[in-house]
């Protein structure tokens, strides 16, 4: 809508997981070269985990997009599946013919151990994605781990990434998962970007769209930025996209940081924040407060009706 006022050739701050839009902060490339390692070096099992928002689907499409021929790639980015569809869906990714008959488990697994095995003697290798795999039921993370097993006497056939947020590492940490929590060679967690990385995030976007960097948002504005996103990418998307709609309807060419102002406020505070670990801890500590000072004063009221209450002398 506003694509043509400000000079690009399409919305920068779309929410799809284009691999072109990419930022790669220090901690965005050092987590793709983590996981371009494992793949190369075969190490199996590599788990990236991150909070909502913060560019792990946008890294799974980035990493997919870097691999040649030689990597053979099956991606799954809807891991709320039963063991044996989860089967059939890496079939169907890998390209893997079945044939006729019935769809059983072995018959899966033995077609894929044949795909991998001839893939392996062409030399070329194989990877499985699966992406929010903190919703994996139990059963069928079990599945994955026994996905492991299929391998040379030296080297794996398979090479297994799974993403995640936060809650992927408790699961990954219960006793009844602890053979394939000991396999994952290769972890990277991902933080919200860095006050100073919040602007070259914008910058990047902006020129990859074809607009001018330094000609939109003014100095200051990814400063607001940054505090109401708290530097997670997903959030810097949706300001910013709103920032430009409000100053296209003001028909302002640049954006400073009353715009940023009014967009925050048009996106509502619920979506963009949350209370942090030390806000949370003085919101906990002043309620505790009243309710010990309510409770004093409730037992003194009392007293004082009974007429047998007196206050400590301190």
């Amino acid at each position: 809508m506003y694509e043509a006022f400000f000079g690009l050739k399409e919305n920068p701050f779309t929410l799809s997981p284009d691999p072109r839009y990419l930022y790669l902060s220090p901690q965005h490339r050092e987590a793709l070269n983590c996981l371009i390692y494992g793949i190369h070096e075969k190490k199996g099992f590599m788990v990236i985990t991150g909070g909502i928002g913060t560019g792990k689907t946008t890294l799974c499409r980035s990493l997919l997009a870097s691999l040649d021929d030689s990597v053979a790639t099956a991606l799954i980015f809807n891991p709320t599946l039963s063991d044996l569809e989860l089967l059939k869906t890496i079939n169907q990714e890998f390209g893997v013919r079945m044939g006729r008959g019935r769809g059983t488990k072995k018959r899966y697994l033995d077609a894929l151990n044949a795909f991998l095995v001839q893939n392996f003697a062409t030399g070329k290798n194989a990877v499985l994605l699966i992406d929010e795999a903190q919703n994996l039921p139990h059963g069928v993370m079990e599945q994955i781990r026994m996905l492991s097993n299929l391998e040379t006497v030296r080297e794996k056939l398979i090479q297994i990434i799974l993403l995640g947020q936060p809650e992927l590492l408790r699961l990954l940490a219960l006793p009844s998962l602890r053979q394939l929590n000991e396999r994952i060679t290769v972890r990277y967690d991902l933080k919200p970007l860095a006050r100073e990385d919040v602007q070259h995030y914008v910058e990047h976007r902006i020129a990859t769209a074809g607009g001018r960097t330094e000609a939109i948002f003014v100095p200051g504005s990814c400063g607001r930025i940054y505090r109401a996103s708290r530097g997670i990418p997903r959030r810097i998307n949706a300001i910013c996209d709103r920032a430009l709609l409000v100053a296209y309807g003001k028909d302002l060419r640049t954006v400073d940081r009353r715009i940023v102002r009014t967009a925050i406020r048009d996106i509502g505070p619920g979506y963009l924040t949350d209370a942090g670990p030390g806000r949370t801890n003085r919101i906990v500590f002043g309620i505790m407060v009243a309710a010990l000072m309510a409770a004093v004063l409730l037992l003194a009221g009392y007293g004082y009706l009974a007429g047998g209450f007196k206050w400590p002398r301190l």
